[in-house]
């Protein structure tokens, strides 16, 4: 086991979010003093654990179906001395109870809220009923930073469409047409993209450049090099929005 090639190690987020914006996004969302944290697609659950500890008393809940980023999400929370106050539960995200809670977070995860990812507004009504009156969401999401052409389209992800993701003004519309409104908006910058794009593949680019003969060496090649050219047709293209959203007190979706 020692020989294969390492996971998302040099991660911090899974995510384009440097330290500097976690770290005022923490402050922003610690001030209302949330009792209860949901995180949706949590991964291992970084932002979530950086609030409980800014929040003395705060119970937290992630919700995923990686068991292996669970289980970090899980061994950082021991670490932290925050284990009493977080669980992290291996569960699909669509029709969950777990709310209502004072703070969710959707961070590049609001396709785990529906049924094969039925769409952005059954994600977003379902993220309001998911949060207290008086609450946050803190939304990651997708968005065209301009149209992208056929050909970029054509060096996606497979079936890459201009539907796939709105504009940025058009998400924010549709975050106050589901019973939101936009307290902060700011979005992910190219050194944030890089950084993560990097990191998401540097150890396993290590890794296959000292075991160029592995068994497992052509497969890992070819899952390299088919995300890097994904990455370069999408770089400045698509953007990652955060927006901290408000709901509509009393004003809850069917």
């Amino acid at each position: 086991m020692d020989d294969l090639p390492p996971r998302l190690s040099r991660l911090t987020f899974h995510g384009p979010l440097s330290d500097a914006r976690a770290d005022a996004m923490v402050r922003r969302l610690a001030t209302p003093r949330p009792a209860r944290v949901l995180d949706i697609g949590c991964g291992w659950g970084e932002l979530m654990l950086r609030v409980l500890a800014a929040v003395p008393g705060a119970t937290g809940v992630g919700v995923d179906l990686n068991g292996e980023d669970l289980a970090r999400g899980r061994a950082n929370a021991v670490a932290r001395g925050l284990g009493e106050r977080v669980e992290f539960v291996a569960e699909s995200a669509v029709g969950t109870v777990r709310g209502p809670a004072d703070l969710v977070l959707c961070l590049g995860a609001s396709h785990a809220l529906t049924e094969d990812g039925a769409g952005l507004p059954d994600a977003l009504r379902a993220l309001r009923r998911l949060v207290a009156d008086g609450g946050r969401v803190l939304l990651g999401e997708g968005f065209w930073q301009r149209t992208p052409t056929a050909d970029e389209l054509s060096r996606m992800w497979p079936g890459a469409s201009p539907t796939d993701h709105p504009s940025l003004p058009a998400l924010l519309d549709l975050a106050v047409s589901t019973g939101f409104r936009p307290e902060w908006t700011e979005t992910a910058g190219p050194d944030e993209w890089d950084a993560f794009e990097s990191a998401y593949q540097a150890d396993t680019e290590v890794w296959l450049a000292h075991h160029p003969t592995h068994p497992l060496a052509p497969q890992t090649r070819d899952r390299l090099d088919t995300h890097r050219a994904q990455w370069m047709a999408y770089r400045g293209v698509l953007g990652l929005a955060y927006l901290t959203l408000v709901p509509l007190s009393g004003q809850i979706p069917d």
